[in-house]
């Protein structure tokens, strides 16, 4: 037959079958504040896979340890294992493990099965408690020391810090809010202030607990009996405060016990993006703009707008997508978005007399800032210097040898007009009759003519004569990079390719490659056009050809490509091919 609830006992130790409380009575003298009930039974928990189970298929038979530290009950210890607190007991008595802080996110990650890292510990002035290898230890989150969770150090203290604490420093058995958690009286975590240096006398103070340091190190070498030793007792004395005083206060509750009014990141982001859209609307957009593709908006204006330091990123907002944010702009009557073509969006309207758009100020950025940033910027990209040049073949080196130049020589084309025509003056071969003449000797013949004419042309006018010379020249090209020495590469080089593909789902891509030939890293370029068009972007191998990298951008990127290359980077247009692919403007209502 189950005996009676004893008096002053928490409703919650009901939710254990098979506890036998007969010695968890009344104290004989309800007027002593502290005295010490000898309790040890066997109780058995629900079974299922919860978090802090030590046996995967449940906490089975488990040795329960009651105390009485006044009138009623003070706290409930369940030894799943030797030597293992509950988070009740530890709330009472915080001082019975080692404590290791942590920050409070990381509750969230505990409680959902995750061990404890070392790199998300918080280290205190006083350095971190010292433990070995498999100590029980408590964890606490940072402003409360009431212990959030229990664990098993996965190393001592000495090879966390030679670690530089990186791993995992403790395997997580019980927490907050788990299942050994929730057949308690599923209390919150009361509010204990952090220890100092020199801590003040607080065991006067409401809501504060203390223990006798004596206690605390009986507490530390509390040992249970075997199976073999069920009748065992284990006496122990605790605190002069119950528990259930403590968890009945509602000022000592809560994990957090001062609540801070700082935003998340998500409202920070949200009001990023609408400072932004504001800055812009204010300042860079034009009646004369519009209608004004949303893409262009985002990519061209709003991104301009955003402070040095930060990054605007739509997808970290609360609105995700583009689409939406301008949705909730349009139903503050802010603008207008109309599709105008088939899955294209453009702003066509803007109310700039909107209350909200004239009340905006543009914050103005103080002078330090503005020069921590001016240092902290990278240098800016400089076009390298390119020329066209020449090189003497076999062929022609008896053309070139009168003036010192030999097989290989590199020529500019100044330097090849003014050899040909001291040539020509030299040996006198300037008609007679036609000074716009010249007469081909046997050397001039076998360097310009084709076999085919070396016996039917004798004379060629100066302008044939030195565009053939150059055309029987290699071309070669000389490419110099501030501050480096030039490079000579045979053949002409590459132009920058920017091209239209069709991929899966008839999506288009920009495609660009040879940037290299520039100086320009794709991998950066791309990440800043990933940036400037919120589109996707990818670096992939070139095909045909080796050791070369192409970018490709979702989307027809190439209006924003042509102001990169140009304007930015001041590449002259005539090694850029495929600026003409970018798309047409729509028709202005």
């Amino acid at each position: 037959m189950r005996r009676p609830r004893p008096p002053g006992a928490p409703p919650s130790l009901l939710q254990f079958r098979d506890v036998s409380l007969g010695a968890a009575r009344t104290p004989r003298r309800p007027e002593a504040r502290s005295c010490a009930a000898r309790v040890s039974s066997r109780a058995s928990f629900p079974a299922g896979p919860q978090h802090g189970c030590p046996q995967r298929g449940g906490w089975g038979r488990c040795r329960v340890l009651a105390f009485l530290t006044a009138p009623g009950f003070c706290a409930l210890l369940v030894f799943p294992t030797p030597r293992q607190q509950t988070l009740y007991t530890l709330w009472s008595c915080p001082d019975l493990l080692p404590v290791f802080t942590t920050w409070p996110p990381v509750l969230e990650k505990l409680v959902g099965g995750a061990d404890l890292m070392l790199p998300g510990l918080v280290v205190p002035p006083a350095g971190l408690p010292q433990v070995q290898k498999g100590d029980l230890c408590a964890i606490a989150l940072l402003g409360n020391r009431a212990p959030v969770a229990v664990g098993v150090a996965a190393m001592a203290t000495a090879e966390m810090l030679a670690s530089g604490l990186k791993g995992r420093g403790f395997s997580v058995l019980h927490t907050y809010q788990d299942h050994l958690w929730r057949s308690g009286d599923k209390s919150s975590p009361p509010s204990l202030a952090p220890l100092a240096l020199d801590p003040p006398d607080l065991s006067e103070e409401k809501g504060s607990v203390q223990a006798d340091p004596a206690l605390q190190g009986d507490l530390r070498r509390l040992t249970l009996e075997g199976e073999e030793e069920e009748n065992g007792e284990v006496q122990q004395i605790c605190g002069e405060k119950a528990l259930s005083e403590a968890s009945e206060d509602p000022s000592i509750r809560g994990l957090n016990p001062e609540p801070t009014d700082s935003k998340t990141l998500q409202e920070q982001m949200d009001e990023l993006v609408q400072r932004c859209f504001l800055h812009a609307l204010k300042c860079q957009v034009r009646k004369a703009d519009l209608p004004l593709l949303t893409s262009t908006f985002l990519g061209s204006h709003m991104l301009s707008c955003c402070p040095e330091g930060r990054q605007l990123d739509m997808k970290k907002s609360s609105y995700k997508k583009l689409s939406k944010f301008l949705q909730h702009m349009q139903q503050e009557q802010i603008i207008q978005v109309k599709e105008l073509s088939k899955g294209v969006e453009s702003i066509v309207a803007v109310d700039w007399k909107h209350e909200r758009i004239t009340s905006f100020v543009i914050a103005e950025p103080s002078p330090a800032s503005q020069t921590i940033q001016e240092g902290s910027r990278e240098q800016p990209y400089h076009p390298p210097d390119i020329k066209s040049l020449y090189c003497v073949p076999a062929s022609m080196t008896l053309l070139f040898q009168e003036s010192g130049h030999k097989k290989g020589s590199v020529l500019e084309g100044g330097e090849v007009r003014t050899i040909v025509i001291n040539y020509v003056k030299k040996n006198d071969l300037v008609d007679a009759d036609n000074k716009n003449l010249v007469k081909l000797d046997p050397i001039l013949c076998d360097c310009i003519l084709e076999k085919n004419e070396q016996h039917t042309v004798m004379k060629l006018p100066w302008d044939s004569l030195l565009t053939r010379c150059l055309e029987k020249l290699q071309p070669v090209y000389q490419v110099t990079f501030p501050g480096q020495e030039p490079i000579v590469k045979k053949g002409k080089i590459c132009p920058i390719d920017i091209t239209l593909a069709q991929r899966a789902s008839n999506k288009k891509v920009t495609v660009v490659r040879n940037l290299e030939a520039y100086g320009l890293d794709p991998c950066s370029v791309a990440a800043i056009l990933q940036h400037r068009c919120q589109a996707s972007t990818t670096v992939t191998p070139a095909p045909g050809a080796k050791d070369s990298l192409q970018v490709q951008i979702q989307g027809n990127q190439v209006h924003h490509l042509s102001r990169l290359l140009l304007e930015e980077y001041q590449l002259p247009r005539k090694y850029i091919q495929g600026l003409e692919k970018a798309p047409k403007p729509g028709k202005k209502k």
